[in-house]
C-alpha cells in the first residue's frame, strides 16, 4: 500500500495529466534532473503532489524565501492531511553575522534573535525524517547550512515506555542530559517540571505536555495533555523525546575537540608571528583561550559554531552535516528521496551564491586574528556538494533559466490551466502626465492612472497589486494611497517572516484592497483575488524589470478571470517586448484549447488560512480563547483531572514551592469554572466524599 495518500476533490486537468505522466516516467527511468515549465496558475504544486504520491518517497521542496515556503507548506498540508508536512526555514527573526571591516577597523559582534516557534518546527522536521517515511519538508536555502550530526541526534533520544523500570531521578537526569530545562512556571517546548512522582514534559517539537507518573520504581503511565485546555489527548504506551539542540557532542568528543583546537591555535600563532602580525596574535590568543575556558566550564561559548569542525570530528575542508543528511539514503549511500526546487530560476542562484558570500566574510575574520582557520569549515554547502546530495530533482518554474535548460534530461511544458484561465491582458501606458490637467481627456501619469484604475477595481470587489522599484517607494506609495482613502499596505523583505504571512492573509480576506511591494511580490505568491496589477516604471531595465521578472509579475494576475496588467513605461524595452510576446503566445494557445473543449474560465477558489495558525504560542492561544475552557474538553473525566491538579498543588506547598502552587491553583479554578452548574454540583459532592 502506498505511503502517501493524496487528498483532493479535483482530478488533474488541462496539461496536468500529461505533465504528471511524463515526470513520473522520467523519474522511474532514473533521469537525474527534469524541469516542469508551468505557467503561473497552472497548478504546478498540484502536479508535483501527484508526482510525490506516485513516487511514494520522502520529499524535499526548496523555495527561495520564507513566505513562499510557508505558502507551499500550507498547500502540501492540504494535499496530504495526516502525513508529516513540515516547514524548515532559518529560525532567526534578526541576524547580524560576526564581521570585520579592515578599512575602518570596525569589528561587528554577532547578534541574533531566535524565533522559538520556528526552532520547534525545525526539530519537528528532523524528528519526522528519522522516524517515518511519509515526510515532505518545505525548506528555504537554510537547508544547506550546518545542522549537526543526525547519528548523534538520533542516538541521544530518550525512549519512555509504560512499565519500564525507571526512577524519578533517572528521568530528570536523562532530560537534563538532552538539554531540557527545568522550570516551575508554564511549560515551553524543551522544558519540564516535577512535582512528587509526577513529571510534566513538553517536547521541543510539539505543543503538548506528557505527564509521566512513577509508581514503585517503574513508569506507571504516560498521559498526553493539551497545555492550554488541559484536555487529555491520549495515553500512549511509548514516547520518544529528542534533544532540544541539533548540535550534540558527547564528553569524550568535547575533550578531543578542545585538544584539537589548542593544537590549531598553536600552529596558527606561529604563522601570524612569522608574518609579524603581533596584534593578531594577541587578539586570537585572548579570544580562543576564553572560548576554550567557557567550553570546559559550561560546555558552551558564544560563537561555538565556529569550532564545529573540531566538535564533529570532521577533517579540514569536509562539508558539514545539513538537513539533507537527515533524509533517508540507500544501503550504498545514495539519496533515497525526491527534491523539488520551486521557482528554480531564483532559488538555484541563491543556493549557488551562499558559499562564496560566507567565505568572504569569514576569511577576513581569520586573516585579522578574530577566528581560527577552522571557522571557514562552519559553512553552507558548495553548489556541487548540494547537487551531489539531492539525488533526483525536478525544477519548477514559469521561466526556467539556462542552467535548468542545459542540465535537465527532460523539460515538460504545462501551459493550459485546469480552470481554463488565460494569461491576463497586458497594456502599456505612459509614466508621465500629458494634456491639460483641467481637461477631461488629460492623462494623470502613472500614479494618477493607477489610483483611478484601482478605485474602479475595488468598486467591482477586486484586489490590486502595485510593484515598485524600491522599498522606500513602496512605503511612500502605500501612505499616499491611504491619503486617497484606499486601504493599502506595503510588503518587503524588512518585514518579519510571520508578519509577512499575516499581511498576505489579511489581503486575501479583504481587510485591505491594495498591496504594494518590490521583489517579494514576483514569484510564487498565490493570490487568486487579485484582478489588477500595475507595474510602475516598467521600462527601467534591470533585475526587477527583466524578461523573467516581468513574466512572473504578469502571472500574478493569471489566477483571476478578470485579471489584467498595466505596464507603465515611456518606451518598449527588450524585456517588455519578450514578456508581451510570450504572454500573447500563451493566450492564443489557451484560448484555442478553451474553444475546442467548450471551457468557460473560472477564477481559482482557494481556502484562506495561514501557517501562523501552527506558530501561535500558548500565551497567544490563551489570549485568543480568552482563557475560556470549553465544556466538551472534560469528556475524558474532569473530576479526575482536577483531583490530580489538587494533589500536585498540595505537593508543591509541602516543598514551599509557592510559585508552582499558585500556577496550579489558577489552573484548577479555570477547570472548575468551566464545568457548568451541574458539573460543579457533582464535583463538590465528589470532593466531600
Amino acid at each position: 500500500m502506498p505511503t502517501f495518500q493524496l487528498a483532493s476533490p479535483y482530478q488533474p486537468a488541462g496539461d496536468q495529466p500529461q505533465a504528471i505522466e511524463a515526470l513520473v516516467r522520467g523519474l522511474r527511468e532514473h533521469k537525474r534532473s527534469q524541469t516542469l515549465l508551468g505557467v503561473t496558475g497552472s497548478g504546478k504544486t498540484f502536479t508535483m503532489a501527484n508526482v510525490i504520491a506516485q513516487m511514494d518517497k520522502p520529499t524535499l521542496v526548496i523555495a527561495h524565501n520564507k513566505t513562499l515556503a510557508a505558502q507551499l507548506a500550507q498547500e502540501y498540508q492540504e494535499f496530504f492531511p495526516g502525513h508529516a508536512v513540515h516547514y524548515f526555514v532559518s529560525y532567526y527573526d534578526y541576524y547580524q553575522p560576526e564581521a570585520y571591516m579592515p578599512a575602518s577597523d570596525t569589528y561587528i559582534e554577532k547578534d541574533a534573535q531566535i524565533n522559538s516557534e520556528i526552532d520547534r518546527l525545525r526539530h519537528a522536521s528532523t524528528q519526522s525524517l528519522l522516524t517515518r517515511r511519509d515526510v515532505i519538508i518545505v525548506a528555504s536555502v537554510s537547508c544547506i547550512y550546518g545542522l549537526g550530526s543526525p547519528e548523534e541526534y538520533a542516538k541521544e533520544n530518550m525512549r519512555l515506555e509504560v512499565g519500564m523500570p525507571m526512577t524519578r531521578r533517572e528521568i530528570l537526569q536523562q532530560l537534563v542530559s538532552i538539554f531540557f530545562e527545568r522550570t516551575n512556571a508554564d511549560l515551553l517546548p524543551g522544558q519540564f517540571r516535577s512535582l512528587g512522582n509526577r513529571i510534566e514534559v513538553m517536547p521541543i517539537s510539539e505543543k503538548c505536555i506528557y505527564l509521566l507518573e512513577i509508581v514503585d520504581g517503574t513508569l506507571g503511565s504516560i498521559t498526553k495533555i493539551d497545555p492550554v485546555s488541559q484536555k487529555i489527548l491520549g495515553t500512549p504506551e511509548t514516547v520518544f523525546l529528542f534533544p532540544t539542540k541539533h548540535f550534540i557532542t558527547d564528553k569524550d568528543q568535547k575533550d578531543s575537540a578542545i585538544a584539537s583546537i589548542r593544537l590549531e591555535l598553536a600552529a596558527r600563532l606561529k604563522v601570524l608571528e612569522a608574518e609579524g602580525k603581533f596584534l593578531e596574535v594577541e587578539r586570537l590568543t585572548r579570544r580562543t583561550n576564553y572560548d576554550l575556558a567557557m567550553m570546559q566550564e559550561i560546555g558552551y561559548c558564544n560563537g561555538i559554531e565556529n569550532y564545529s569542525r573540531h566538535l564533529s570530528g570532521k577533517k579540514p575542508g569536509e562539508p558539514p552535516e545539513t538537513l539533507l543528511s537527515y533524509f533517508p539514503h540507500t544501503d550504498d549511500g545514495k539519496p533515497d528521496f525526491l527534491t523539488i526546487i520551486d521557482e528554480s530560476h531564483v532559488t538555484l542562484p541563491q543556493l549557488r551564491g551562499m558559499y562564496a558570500g560566507d567565505q568572504s566574510r569569514k576569511s577576513t575574520l581569520v586573516e585579522y586574528g578574530f577566528r581560527l582557520p577552522s571557522a571557514l569549515d562552519n559553512r553552507p554547502l558548495r553548489f556541487e556538494e548540494f547537487t551531489e546530495r539531492i539525488g533526483q530533482v525536478v525544477y519548477t518554474s514559469a521561466t526556467p533559466a539556462d542552467y535548468e535548460r542545459e542540465t535537465s534530461e527532460q523539460i515538460v511544458e504545462q501551459v493550459i490551466r485546469p480552470t481554463g484561465l488565460i494569461d491576463p491582458e497586458v497594456t502599456v501606458l505612459p509614466i508621465r502626465e500629458s494634456g491639460d490637467s483641467s481637461s477631461a481627456g488629460a492623462y494623470p501619469g502613472q500614479i494618477g492612472d493607477f489610483i483611478r484604475q484601482t478605485e474602479a477595481e475595488i468598486e467591482k470587489g477586486g484586489r490590486v497589486i502595485a510593484t515598485t522599484l524600491t522599498k522606500k517607494m513602496a512605503e511612500d506609495l502605500s501612505a499616499y494611497l491611504k491619503e486617497k482613502h484606499i486601504k493599502a499596505e506595503y510588503l518587503h523583505s524588512d518585514i518579519k517572516t510571520i508578519d509577512r504571512i499575516k499581511i498576505l492573509t489579511s489581503f486575501r480576506k479583504g481587510e485591505f484592497d491594495c498591496l504594494v511591494g518590490v521583489n517579494l511580490l514576483r514569484e510564487g505568491l498565490d493570490l487568486p483575488e487579485v484582478s489588477f496589477i500595475g507595474i510602475l516604471d516598467a521600462d527601467k531595465e534591470g533585475f526587477l524589470r527583466s524578461e523573467t521578472s516581468l513574466i512572473q509579475i504578469i502571472g500574478r494576475a493569471a489566477r483571476n478571470v478578470a485579471g489584467r496588467v498595466v505596464l507603465y513605461a515611456e518606451r518598449i524595452t527588450g524585456s517588455m517586448e519578450y514578456a508581451l510576446g510570450e504572454t500573447n503566445r500563451r493566450r492564443k494557445l489557451q484560448m484555442a484549447y478553451n474553444k475546442k473543449h467548450g471551457i468557460t474560465p473560472q477564477t481559482i477558489k482557494k481556502t484562506i488560512h495561514d501557517i501562523t495558525e501552527h506558530l501561535e504560542s500558548d500565551h497567544e492561544k490563551a489570549v485568543r480563547a480568552n482563557v475560556t475552557l470549553d465544556q466538551e474538553i472534560f469528556a475524558a473525566n474532569p473530576e479526575k483531572l482536577i483531583a490530580l491538579k489538587n494533589k500536585e498543588m498540595q505537593a508543591a506547598v509541602k516543598t514551599l514551592d509557592f510559585e508552582t502552587a499558585a500556577i496550579l491553583r489558577d489552573e484548577i479554578r479555570a477547570l472548575e469554572a468551566s464545568l457548568g452548574t451541574e458539573g460543579k454540583r457533582k464535583h463538590m459532592k465528589s470532593r466531600k466524599r
